[in-house]
Parts: structure tokens; C-alpha cells; sequence
């Protein structure tokens, strides 16, 4: 296969259910249409990230990562997070769902909860606005997806939203890939290195520029922009789930070569931080062996928050030794 699945949302529940049970089985990745997101949100999106990193450096530091403490939000510049050990060839915001000092996880300094680290409107009027509105339309559009992945399993639909998701860790990036090129003397080799995601269900917008590639069997594929489109990809989390049945895919992004620096939108759909993964079906064979980072997701014990935290401290390993 050398193009990903498309599921039209619109169709019946189980039509939906049986071709993301196709693309879970086949390499993890589909694109999602007719999901029914204000087609204006997405462009009114990508207009005021330009904006935000087009902004002085001076102004970006304001608001850089070390200053969000504990609740990982902010912005890192070009090649300022890593992947397997190598930076990425990006500049980034990291944001989550917006916690008050008075919540309890805040107040208990739990990681990853808490307030986004943003410009207000007098550096960027509506910005704090757009991605308010953006990440509870994804959010719900999460909900609504993983319903199919239940039903694909032949399980409840709310099966998910029950035991994992009915308040879900959401994580939201928005990353701007360069069209520069890598200075000499940096060790890049990508705009993403080769990784999977963590977590359950990762939702994509991508601009028209393009750059995502996914590994299958047959080799490393394009996942080319779909107007009005989102790329989902499962995460290790579902594929321990399933026992390996629903595999979470390697995936990269490659140098942006285009003359036009790339945005892209991904939201991570994930388990609460407390909660413990059990298996829906055992796992068929350890597959540590066949694995891009050669561990083992069926092997790990604990709680989905210590499985995302020891991931996450390698991506920004200054920023771990700070805050955590």
C-alpha cells in the first residue's frame, strides 16, 4: 500500500468502525474527513501561528518552555527538541488543556497540568482565543474517533471515554518546520527523527506544504496534505492495548526543502495520567526486537502518566533536570 486510508465520517457507524479497524490492522494511520470542524478555525489557526513565530525572538522568549514550570507549555526554539537523541529541525509551542492555579493536579504539582504559556492580545490579539476553540473541537473530534476504534474491536462504544478518556491528558503542539537550511556542523538529519507517538490517538492538521512520512511494510511513504483533513495515527498506548493487533506506526517528518516554512497542528488524544493500561486481548509475542526503538511497550508496568513522563524527559533533557 503507498497512500493511507481515507474515512469519511458521514458514513454509518459501523462502516466507519470497519475501515479504521482496517487501516489499525494494516500500519496505523488514516486520514479522517466530514468531521464537521468549523472549516474556518483551521486557516484563522495557521494565520496567527505565522504570526506568533514571526515575532522577534526577544518577544518568543517571553514565553519560553523553562517559564512554564512544571506544566511543560511554551515555546523551544529551532532544534530545541530532540528526537532519539538528535534535534529536530523545528521550532515549537508546546500547550495543553488550560488548568487554574486552583486545581488539584495543579496544586499538586502533578507534570504536564496546568496554565498555556501564550501571548495575549496586546502581542497577538485572538491567538489564546483560536486555540481555545481549536482544541475543544479536536478534542471532541478524539472522542468521536476513538468511539470507532472501540466499535472496530467489537467492543463498547463508549469502551475508552469509560476507563480512560473521560477527562483525557490532551497535549497540543503547533510546530514550524523551516524552509532554511541546516547550518553546517549541526547534527540534523530530519524535520522529525523516526519515533512513534505515546499515547492513544494523535489527531494532524497539516498546512499545504506537506513533509510527513509513515514506514510500512513496503517501505517509508508520503502522507501528502488532504484539504480539510486530519491524519490520525494510534499510539504505543492502543498498541499494548490490543496486544500488538493495532500496531503504532514509526513515522517522520523530512526537511522542508519547499521555499514555504510548514506548520503543522498535532494534538495528542491520550489516557489520563493515573490510569492503569490493561490489555483488551494478550499479546501475541514481546515485540521489543521488531520495534524502531527496540523496547517494549507490552512490557512496561505502571501507570500511563510514568510511561509518559520517562518519554518525555528525553525529548527536552535540560528542561527535565529543571522542572522535574
Amino acid at each position: 500500500m503507498d497512500t493511507l486510508p481515507l474515512i469519511d465520517l458521514r458514513a454509518s457507524p459501523d462502516e466507519v468502525a470497519r475501515g479504521i479497524g482496517e487501516a489499525c490492522r494494516a500500519h496505523g494511520f488514516f486520514y479522517v474527513v466530514g468531521h464537521g470542524i468549523d472549516p474556518g478555525l483551521g486557516p484563522r489557526l495557521e494565520d496567527l501561528s505565522h504570526r506568533f513565530f514571526a515575532l522577534p525572538e526577544a518577544t518568543k522568549q517571553r514565553f519560553a518552555m523553562p517559564l512554564g514550570g512544571r506544566a511543560w507549555r511554551g515555546w523551544f526554539p529551532l532544534g530545541g527538541e530532540l528526537t532519539s537523541g538528535r534535534p529536530d529541525w523545528k521550532e515549537g509551542l508546546y500547550l495543553g488543556s488550560e488548568l487554574g492555579e486552583d486545581h488539584p493536579r495543579v496544586q499538586a504539582g502533578v507534570p504536564l497540568h496546568g496554565r498555556n504559556l501564550l501571548p495575549g492580545d496586546d502581542v497577538l490579539p485572538g491567538f489564546r482565543q483560536t486555540i481555545d476553540a481549536w482544541m475543544s473541537a479536536v478534542t471532541a473530534l478524539g472522542h468521536r474517533v476513538m468511539e470507532g476504534i472501540a466499535r472496530s474491536l467489537a467492543l463498547p462504544d463508549d469502551y475508552f471515554a469509560r476507563r480512560y478518556t473521560a477527562d483525557p491528558l490532551i497535549l497540543f503542539r503547533i510546530f514550524l518546520y523551516p524552509s532554511r537550511p541546516v547550518p553546517e556542523g549541526v547534527d540534523v538529519r530530519d524535520g522529525v527523527g523516526e519515533h512513534t507517538d505515546y499515547g492513544l490517538l494523535t489527531l494532524l492538521r497539516q498546512d499545504s506544504v506537506g513533509g510527513l512520512q509513515v514506514r510500512t511494510a513496503g517501505g517509508w511513504i508520503e502522507a501528502p496534505p488532504v484539504a480539510d483533513s486530519f491524519v490520525c495515527n494510534i499510539g504505543d498506548m492502543l498498541d499494548r492495548m490490543t496486544g500488538g493487533l493495532y500496531r503504532s506506526t514509526p513515522h517522520r517528518v523530512r526537511l522542508n526543502t519547499s521555499g514555504r516554512d510548514r506548520l503543522s497542528f498535532p494534538l495528542f488524544f491520550d489516557p489520563d495520567m493515573a490510569a492503569r493500561i490493561a490489555p483488551i486481548r494478550s499479546a501475541a509475542t514481546d515485540d521489543h526486537a521488531t520495534r524502531w526503538d527496540g523496547a517494549s511497550v507490552h512490557a512496561f508496568e505502571g501507570t500511563y502518566g510514568e510511561y509518559l513522563l520517562g518519554k518525555v524527559g528525553k525529548v527536552f533533557p535540560d528542561l527535565k533536570h529543571k522542572v522535574l
